[in-house]
């Protein structure tokens, strides 16, 4: 009988290959999991996502009294995520009004709820002061003529200023938010005007600014010059120091603990805006990425030039390696020793370059085999699409040996349901 060992922090904490051999996640055997829910699958650790929303919590509790943890929702919109999130005690951002439809039904407190976007439209400021948001954040002046004429006279709305810092860290280009010339905020001089004219509203209460520079940031001195490029804007109650945490794709990759990411921001608040502020965080990546995994089936081996290993899915359910040239891992559920056949794992989608993982080592790939890519936590069920006609897969919650569909796969039938005629 084989010994079970640990797996790389890539995978879900508390993942390990079991006696038989087999990956298990959150205590279930990966294959049974494709056996009963089929695949692909996304397949989550639920006490992964706690343990991550403790420590971000914990870390900032041990340095500074007056703290929001939200979870920035746009990496995982799923109602049983928000609903975990809410259990934990988080408050949210989200980015739409589908984000914000979810995060209500999964027990947010609307209060607790932050509405970003860089385009707003009417009906999803209308929906959010419906809903009683508790806070706004203000993006461009369109979003101020909007909401002091949506709001009226006699009323009152809290929003906070997105501040684009020209601060551009180490990361993609497409997930660099900070810079100068970016889609989202206000560079700093058009920032001053949005803040004085809205210390002048009698119906925009302003308590405070947003930066966000953008995510998957190794390097922490980025944030620390982003805080102190805002120090000069003046002082406010409140500041929400955006996300960007880093995660593990692969097992190379080596992200600043939660504890340091925590350390860095906070110590440039203190220094740069002083200690009586309310701090804000907005990890999503970062708390949800290395908590799930996808399970394909592989129906062909193609070798040649290079072994071409086809899967069930590809860029419907995880679209990133196309978007960002993203680099995963990926491995047989069942034959996870380092070593083996150098493969390309293709999609089945009609695109050459539906690739979801280049030149991996795979131990004799074929049909029928279950394989699993790590890290999909985050922005897989997020940017899942129909692409081809298939389905968007199930997400499966695992925690201590039973597993739960928490969002059903699709039908074909599913595919039909917004027909009109």
């Amino acid at each position: 009988m084989a010994a079970t060992r640990e797996l790389s922090h890539v995978y879900p904490l508390g993942s390990r290959v079991n006696e038989a051999g087999r990956l298990e996640v959150g205590g279930c055997d990966a294959l049974e999991l494709a056996r009963e829910h089929g695949t692909p699958a996304y397949v989550v650790a639920e006490d992964d996502l706690r343990a991550r929303a403790r420590a971000f919590q914990q870390a900032l509790a041990a340095r500074h009294d007056d703290f929001e943890v939200l979870f920035a929702s746009k990496a995982f919109p799923c109602t049983a995520a928000y609903r975990l999130f809410a259990a934990e005690g988080l408050s949210c951002d989200v980015a739409s009004g589908g984000e914000l439809h979810m995060a209500l039904a999964g027990g947010f407190e609307p209060a607790r709820i932050y509405l970003h976007g860089n385009a707003k439209s009417e009906a999803e400021l209308r929906q959010a002061l419906e809903a009683g948001v508790g806070h706004v954040v203000i993006d461009n002046f369109d979003d101020v003529d909007r909401l002091e004429r949506l709001v009226g006279p006699g009323n009152s709305q809290r929003v906070l200023v997105r501040v684009t810092p020209g601060i551009k860290p180490s990361t993609h280009d497409f997930v660099s938010t900070g810079h100068i010339d970016s889609k989202f905020g206000l560079e700093l001089d058009d920032a001053r005007a949005a803040i004085d004219r809205l210390r002048s509203s009698d119906r925009l209460e302003l308590r405070g600014i947003h930066i966000h520079i953008g995510s998957q940031i190794f390097e922490l001195g980025s944030f620390r010059r982003a805080i102190e490029a805002i120090a000069g804007l003046g002082e406010f109650p409140v500041y929400d120091l955006g996300g960007g945490l880093g995660v593990a794709y692969t097992a190379e990759d080596e992200p600043p603990s939660i504890e340091a990411y925590i350390e860095a921001k906070v110590a440039a608040a203190h220094e740069a805006l002083g200690r009586e502020r309310r701090l804000l965080i907005e990890p999503g990546r970062a708390l949800v990425a290395n908590a799930g995994v996808t399970l394909y089936t592989i129906e062909t081996v193609k070798r040649g030039l290079s072994t071409y290993v086809g899967v069930d899915g590809g860029m419907s359910d995880n679209l990133r390696p196309m978007l960002y040239g993203s680099v995963y891992e990926a491995a047989i559920a069942d034959r996870l020793d380092p070593g083996g056949e150098l493969c390309q794992v293709a999609g089945k989608h009609c695109e050459s370059g539906d690739v979801v993982v280049h030149d991996v080592h795979l131990h004799e790939p074929r049909p029928g085999d279950v394989l699993v890519t790590p890290a999909t936590g985050a922005y897989g069920h997020a940017m899942a699409n129909n692409y081809n006609g298939v389905p968007r897969p199930p997400v499966v919650f695992c925690r201590d040996g039973d597993a739960r569909v928490v969002v059903r796969r699709e039908t074909y039938d599913d595919l039909l349901s917004r027909d009109a005629g």
